[in-house]
């Protein structure tokens, strides 16, 4: 079989069914499979998935609730995966026409490959200005390797085994440990802008700032790692500091207009968490 396409889902009955739709569409023509790994839902995410038993009857379902966490959700698919490629995707977005197809012909030349990521389709105006992203996102830049969004992502199966999946130990920032680990150990990391997965952001200002507070506590356990491997030091005191003293002016400034505040106090929160990673994890950020 050529592709695996692998989907963790926790919780995701309200969205899932626009993905699985989706995918039901792809004009793909190679053997595929679709492996749901639900990682312990409580609604109906399970019934969702098997109402598109006849659409989709390459798909099945596996049980990840062993452990908490997207990743242990990856890995345990990965495993009962079929396919000689691993295409990632998310059960609270929605796959491009074509998206199969297009990281499938990728991947005959990368060994790791990203997609483009689009938010209009399913997000409010307001929430993508806030987030920067108007014009879309390819590979993301980190400050030292370039990596590619779980929910957009695909790899070669030897690949995959080889780093030893996704880090389990990571509740956040998976997919950027998982895309410099592949690079580190000498695989080649490819970008297509075919393949395009439509992502769906967090629908609140609350949301969001806990979206940003939790990803920014991992980092500092996410560098801590990569620093002996050749990480530069990219977490610094100055950027924390900076966004303390300008918060006041800058939530001033933003005033009544629901995308520029949202802005502000998601950097605050992210640098919040940073900073409270820093001391959690005994990360000197200096």
């Amino acid at each position: 079989m050529k592709v695996s396409v692998i989907i963790p889902c926790l919780n995701n009955a309200s969205t899932l069914a626009v993905q699985l739709a989706a995918l039901a569409a792809q004009p793909y023509s190679e053997p595929w499979e679709i492996i749901l790994a639900d990682n312990g839902s409580t609604d109906a995410t399970i019934e969702v998935a098997r109402q598109f038993g006849d659409r989709l009857p390459h798909l099945r379902l596996v049980d990840a609730s062993k452990v908490g966490g997207s990743a242990h959700a990856r890995n345990v698919a990965a495993a009962a995966a079929r396919g000689e490629f691993l295409l990632f995707c998310d059960g609270d977005d929605e796959v491009g026409t074509g998206w199969v197809a297009a990281m499938s012909a990728a991947l005959e030349d990368a060994d790791l490959v990203g997609g483009q990521m689009e938010y209009w389709r399913l997000n409010e105006p307001w929430l993508v200005k806030a987030y920067g992203c108007e014009k879309g996102l390819e590979l993301f830049e980190s400050g030292y390797l370039k990596f590619a969004s779980g929910c957009n992502l695909g790899i070669r199966r030897s690949v995959h085994q080889a780093i030893g999946g996704f880090d389990e130990t990571l509740l956040r920032l998976q997919d950027v440990d998982y895309s410099w680990r592949v690079q580190q150990a000498g695989f080649k990391l490819g970008y297509t802008p075919e393949a395009i997965v439509h992502f769906r952001l967090r629908g609140s200002i609350r949301g969001v700032c806990r979206r940003a507070f939790k990803f920014g506590y991992m980092e500092p356990f996410l560098y801590q790692k990569h620093r002996p491997k050749g990480m530069p030091q990219i977490l610094t005191w100055k950027p924390m500091l900076k966004t303390a003293l300008l918060m006041p002016l800058r939530l001033v400034t933003a005033g009544h207009d629901k995308a520029s505040l949202c802005k502000v106090l998601m950097e605050c929160c992210w640098r919040s968490g940073e900073l409270y990673g820093c001391i959690k994890h005994r990360y000197l950020p200096l």
